[in-house]
């Protein structure tokens, strides 16, 4: 039976890029808060059947919209999400606003209550959207444009192995 090894290989060499370089754009745009969505960038083992090949590139739901952004209702970005009439919540951004240290004063340098500032946040997040990363995007695209070649060399290997296999033992 034809064993497919060197396409299996060629798929995980894809999948490991693609995560690879999804985390490092994460990183570079500096898009890291709780270490959660990065972490959560993981692919699955290839799973090869007589008929197909798959494996699933797998992260955090909220990641989708950090990819493709979220339109506001005042901001519009080519995304299929956006906001039309509930705000995020403000209490969502609490942990967020501790981990990033953000405490601004008043102009007479006395803090702002962290609700006021969290419906800030929220109501501006809600106008404006969130600005599409790409940070998945991206790396996918840039490493599915030479896969096709890639597997074809692959399959190529795999068949050649599979003709020795069957000479060496019939002949």
């Amino acid at each position: 039976m034809l064993e497919y090894d060197n396409l299996q290989k060629a798929l995980e060499v894809f999948r490991d890029k693609v995560v690879r370089d999804a985390r490092r754009s994460l990183k570079q745009q500096k898009k890291i808060s709780s270490g959660r969505l990065y972490n959560s960038i993981q692919g699955s083992p290839v799973k090869v059947t007589d008929k197909s090949m798959q494996f699933n590139i797998s992260m955090e739901d909220y990641g989708t919209y950090i990819d493709k952004g979220v339109s506001g209702v005042i901001k519009k970005y080519n995304t299929p999400y956006s906001y039309k009439d509930k705000m995020p919540p403000p209490s969502s951004l609490d942990s967020w606003m501790v981990r990033k240290g953000v405490a601004p004063r008043d102009i007479k340098g006395r803090f702002i209550p962290r609700k006021t500032l969290q419906f800030l946040i929220a109501r501006s997040i809600y106008q404006n959207g969130l600005k599409p990363s790409l940070f998945f995007t991206k790396p996918f695209e840039k490493h599915y444009k030479g896969l096709p070649e890639v597997l074809e060399k692959a399959f190529e290997l795999d068949v050649d192995e599979f003709i020795d296999f069957v000479t060496k033992q019939n002949f």
